[in-house]
């Protein structure tokens, strides 16, 4: 059993909420860069606790409890961003979860759609990687 049996219906919404992201990418959010730093602090730090190489990866080695527990924390954490104004914080959190939950669609257009948005990801993750201040480690 796999977890890409949704409907026909959410699959259209799917599809809907992925163009608008990358419309929205296409039209400023790439020169946003706070939105951007934001996307690609959240989906470093999964990356590096998952313990995995980048993005593609930590999403495909996901089990499916970890899957939904991820997706449930996400969309709390994004309902409590809006309602305390923090929009571009819920921007990145939605970016996310649109990326994660196409990737368990089997749906050519989700899965053109979900590589386009995750090079963007992994432009974030890299532009984080990159410009982010380190923290200082604790030394045993």
């Amino acid at each position: 059993m796999t977890d890409k049996t949704i409907s026909e219906a959410a699959i259209l919404d799917l599809r809907q909420r992925l163009a608008a992201i990358l419309t929205d990418l296409n039209a400023a959010g790439l020169e946003d860069g706070e939105a951007m730093f934001l996307l690609g602090g959240t989906v470093t730090g999964l990356v590096d606790r998952g313990g995995a190489t980048d993005w593609k990866s930590f999403k495909q080695g996901l089990p499916a409890a970890d899957f939904a527990r991820l997706l449930k924390q996400v969309e709390t954490e994004g309902n409590q961003l809006v309602a305390d104004g923090k929009h571009k914080a819920a921007y990145a959190l939605q970016a996310l979860a649109v990326s994660l939950v196409a990737s368990r669609q089997d749906d050519k257009v989700l899965r053109d759609g979900e590589q386009l948005l995750d090079a963007v990801i992994d432009t974030t993750v890299a532009n984080f990687r990159k410009h982010a201040k380190p923290t200082p480690s604790k030394a045993h």
